[in-house]
């Protein structure tokens, strides 16, 4: 987990009950799987005894941060970053401690509140005047920008974010306690202007210290994060239970131990175990099963747990009608995202429809009567999870899951969700 660390960083954790920092960006209501690197570096730093701070960005999310950016990010209003702050304090209390009478509790802090009121002359005075231009320009996220292709360039706005961000660490480092910076290592940049605007303002034997974890990539190199359809979000209302649980039952061998050791609280001998009881047998993915459950739990709950491997035998395994009557309606359109699809005729079925009329006149799921009724014959056509017994069965809108879909299923794989319209 570990990508870059200041010199001393590590003799000051031995030596010291730290207060450590991790800013994340407000700009949506729900973290993402890209985050849970930095939120489980501050896992770990609570249960070793530290004390963990989670900053929302509530002024520098109005701004936008260049680092492995091509171009400015819109600007959100007050009324949704407090939304997205309550959100994200939510997510993040599953993974942190914030109620505890410890002194080490975590605590969410929000830097809009001290920006609010910084005017531009009091910023020029207090952080502009102790870093050069010259230190700026030299940071890797602005030299990017500055020699990349992006049309519009940057924008000062975007230029003074570090300094933005380095007055964070020197707030927090006044008023908390915080002498420890984390994130992801494309936040490097910003995180050392705080440490030097911190020496700068403060003196040359100020304690302040910043470690970052690698940015997770997948094996093709890759974002960590990211699919076809976007990203993988923490919020059950953007990825459902059953979505979140299968992208981490479907990584490679080769991300599912790395993963292991980044995700899940699982200590190294069990992980070691796992590792070598997987290398011997792949084709069980034992090792993405116990990731998959881990991470779920860790996110979700036992019965979203319970519910997405229930969801992922009903089309991998044994499943029956009631496991499919349990699903909720993103859930199931989740489990069938890649089955073909057909619209029904409501009415038709309203008035009551053989099977047979159904599956070859108003789907094309059979080419013909005479094929349908062998395989009903031979047990291979279920409708939601019940075997046919004959071909010309009636179909009504009793039958519909959610009131809306019918499940036809030919031979043990082929899947057809029908919807009624």
């Amino acid at each position: 987990m570990l990508a870059q660390i200041m010199p001393g960083t590590e003799e000051y954790l031995s030596t010291h009950a730290t207060s450590a920092y991790l800013g994340t960006d407000p700009t949506a209501d729900s973290l993402h799987i890209g985050h849970l690197c930095g939120i489980m570096m501050l896992r770990h730093l609570q249960h070793c005894g530290h004390k963990p701070y989670l900053l929302v960005g509530g002024a520098t999310g109005m701004i936008g941060d260049p680092s492995g950016k091509s171009q400015e990010r819109n600007l959100l209003d007050s009324d949704t970053l407090y939304h997205n702050q309550e959100a994200i304090k939510r997510q993040a209390a599953r993974f942190l401690d914030f109620d505890g009478n410890e002194a080490n509790r975590a605590e969410l802090v929000n830097n809009y509140d001290w920006m609010k009121d910084f005017t531009f002359l009091d910023f020029a005075r207090t952080v502009g005047k102790h870093i050069t231009v010259n230190y700026m320009m030299a940071k890797e996220s602005v030299r990017q920008r500055l020699n990349g292709t992006a049309r519009d360039g940057l924008s000062f706005t975007e230029f003074t974010y570090q300094l933005l961000q380095g007055y964070d660490f020197l707030h927090l480092y006044r008023e908390h306690g915080v002498r420890l910076q984390l994130g992801g290592n494309d936040q490097w940049g910003n995180m050392t202007t705080g440490t030097e605007l911190i020496r700068r303002t403060l003196g040359a034997d100020s304690e302040a210290f910043a470690l970052t974890c690698p940015l997770i990539t997948k094996s093709d190199g890759k974002k960590f994060g990211k699919t076809e359809s976007g990203n993988i979000w923490l919020d059950p209302q953007r990825t459902t239970p059953y979505a979140f649980y299968q992208f981490w039952l479907n990584v490679s061998d080769v991300d599912a131990e790395k993963y292991i050791k980044i995700f899940t609280d699982l200590d190294r001998e069990t992980i070691d175990g796992l590792i070598a009881e997987h290398r011997s047998d792949p084709g069980q993915r034992k090792l993405q099963k116990r990731l998959a459950e881990e991470v779920t739990l860790l996110v979700h709950s036992p019965d979203d747990l319970k519910l997405a491997v229930e969801a992922s035998n009903i089309l991998f395994g044994k499943a029956t009608k009631e496991s499919l009557l349990r699903l909720d309606e993103r859930t199931l359109l989740d489990v069938f995202a890649g089955v073909p699809r057909y619209d029904i005729d409501r009415q038709r079925l309203s008035e009551g429809i053989k099977a047979v009329d159904l599956c070859v006149d108003l789907a094309p799921i059979f080419p013909s009567r005479g094929e349908m009724r062998k395989m009903t014959q031979g047990g291979g056509v279920s409708i939601n999870k019940e075997k046919l017994t004959t071909y010309d069965a009636v179909i009504t809108p009793a039958d519909l899951i959610d009131e809306r879909y019918l499940l036809v299923q030919q031979g043990k794989k082929r899947y057809f969700l029908l919807t009624a319209k």
